[in-house]
């Protein structure tokens, strides 16, 4: 059963309210650095053309499962 906002009290909207701001708040902050950091950038790249020419490996494949 889902809760609708008029079934909280203050108390739990705020700490809703603050758990998702925080968390909104890492993300962005991992997007900044990891975007910052030019290896991180070229590692992307790399592993698209690495896709895009097929050079992949399944999870079992890689796992050996």
């Amino acid at each position: 059963m889902d809760k609708k906002v008029a079934d909280l009290t203050v108390k739990e909207l705020q700490l809703l309210i603050n758990h998702t701001m925080r968390r909104a708040f890492e993300d962005i902050s991992e997007d900044i650095l990891a975007l910052s950091n030019p290896g991180y950038l070229a590692s992307i790249e790399e592993a698209r053309q690495d896709f895009k020419k097929g050079r992949t490996q399944t999870f079992d494949q890689v796992f050996n499962v």
